[in-house]
């Protein structure tokens, strides 16, 4: 009994130490499952600031990304969608795109105008006042949004009447000051980051964006499907958006700079490939780099002169070619393909001097050499065939008159001469062919 009690005892103690690290165990996991989901709401309010970065000019890849970004900022459930800004302007038609995304955005939408030094020029002045909340960084500047017709043709009344109405229709329509935005357009005004907030353009002027979201927690936005947002912006953290390496390679390429630089060395390289072919490398970047900046050209606004300069410019290049020469015609080409890049874009897409200068040298230098070795090629003895055996000395291996057979570069040749009668063993010179025989002078016919 006492056995049995004992043993009763041991397993009663056991189990009372069993449910003990049952329990024990629970609560580790109750206490682990809260900290995770603290964790969990640490990482949530972590992404609770969506931000974009458009740094150059506003074109149909920027409108992209930032309608995509606004997108990706509302499935995501994030507290706000942040874009800082540097831009000297744009296409019309993509700041147009994207104002009206911000008009239409689920989430409250924050332009900041940064770093300093930096603008918001011309495209950029409509899209930071078409932002629930526009602040800009000390010692940048905004406004100069005059239109510029980048077809070299003059502005008229109607198309400066039209960007002044639609600037006053977006600053009222987040209760800025419309006046600024119509002289902006009208007059090209533009103020500094504290005159801006002085005269009720932007809200805020802040050193960062830690200032920022500090700023605006607690302010109430109203979407435009009428809902009232509170921001919560004071513990947010911030999550940049990737625009993923494609758009971020489309971004890249959308420059002026690199579009002229890709057309130019690919003009060249394809002309190399003319003149000198080969394993085909040459031609194949050269098409690569023609394919990279065409795209690039029809993604930034072109202006039709230096579109025709540049077309020009190619042709020259390419009769280098066929009439080498002292390089009159690259030298023409060279001057098209300068006076082409100057025209080429205009206002905010204008292409660099320390770009376009040395790279229409390189060009027009790399042509007339091209046309050097093109005329070289053509001049010069045949390499390949039975042209190249004009001038070997080969042996009559058999004979029938004035015809017979020859053991040459390891192929049989019949052989014709044209005077003397061959003999078998005896030497004699290839001066011809006709067809695949060789004609063959013998000795006595040589002297």
């Amino acid at each position: 009994m006492s056995n049995l009690r004992s043993t009763r005892g041991r397993v009663q103690a056991g189990l009372l130490q069993g449910d003990l690290i049952r329990r024990s165990l629970a609560a580790a996991f109750v206490s682990m499952l809260l900290v995770f989901l603290g964790t969990a709401a640490g990482a949530q309010d972590a992404a609770g600031a969506l931000v974009a970065t458009v740094d150059g000019p506003i074109t149909p890849v920027t409108a992209e990304y930032l309608i995509d970004g606004l997108q990706s900022a509302a499935d995501g459930g994030a507290e706000v969608f942040i874009v800082k800004l540097d831009t000297p302007g744009g296409l019309d038609t993509s700041m147009r795109d994207i104002v009206q995304s911000f008009f239409g955005a689920r989430v409250p939408v924050v332009v900041y105008v940064t770093p300093p030094g930096g603008r918001a020029a011309s495209a950029g002045t409509f899209i930071t006042m078409a932002a629930h909340v526009a602040a800009m960084a000390p010692g940048t500047t905004i406004g100069a949004a005059t239109p510029v017709d980048l077809q070299g043709g003059e502005i008229t009344d109607k198309i400066i009447n039209d960007a002044a109405a639609f600037a006053e229709s977006v600053a009222e329509y987040h209760g800025r000051n419309a006046q600024f935005a119509i002289e902006a357009v009208r007059d090209g005004r533009s103020v500094t980051a504290d005159d801006a907030l002085e005269l009720e353009v932007v809200d805020l002027v802040v050193r960062d964006l830690e200032e920022l979201l500090a700023e605006i927690d607690g302010e109430s936005m109203m979407m435009a499907d009428g809902r009232i947002v509170v921001l919560n912006t004071a513990n947010a953290g911030l999550e940049t958006y990737d625009p993923g390496w494609l758009r971020s390679l489309l971004l890249l390429i959308a420059d002026p700079n690199l579009a002229f630089l890709f057309v130019s060395l690919g003009t060249l390289a394809v002309i190399y490939e003319v003149a000198n072919p080969g394993l085909g490398l040459a031609g194949i970047i050269g098409i690569v780099l023609l394919i990279l900046g065409f795209f690039a050209l029809s993604v930034l606004p072109v202006q039709v002169a230096g579109a025709v300069l540049l077309v020009l410019a190619v042709g020259l290049f390419i009769g280098e070619l066929f009439v080498p020469g002292i390089g009159v015609l690259a030298a023409g080409g060279t001057i098209a393909l300068i006076a082409g890049g100057l025209l080429l874009f205009e206002g905010p897409f204008g292409i660099r001097p320390v770009v376009l200068w040395p790279v229409g040298l390189v060009v027009g230098g790399g042509v007339v050499l091209a046309g050097r070795l093109t005329w070289r090629a053509r001049t010069a003895p045949a390499a390949s065939g039975a042209e190249a055996l004009v001038g070997r000395v080969v042996e009559v291996a058999s004979s029938e008159g004035r015809t017979g057979q020859a053991f040459l570069e390891g192929a049989w040749w019949r052989i014709h001469s044209r005077t003397g009668e061959l003999t078998e063993g005896r030497p004699v010179t290839v001066v011809g062919t006709e067809g695949l025989e060789l004609i063959v002078e013998t000795e006595e016919d040589n002297l």
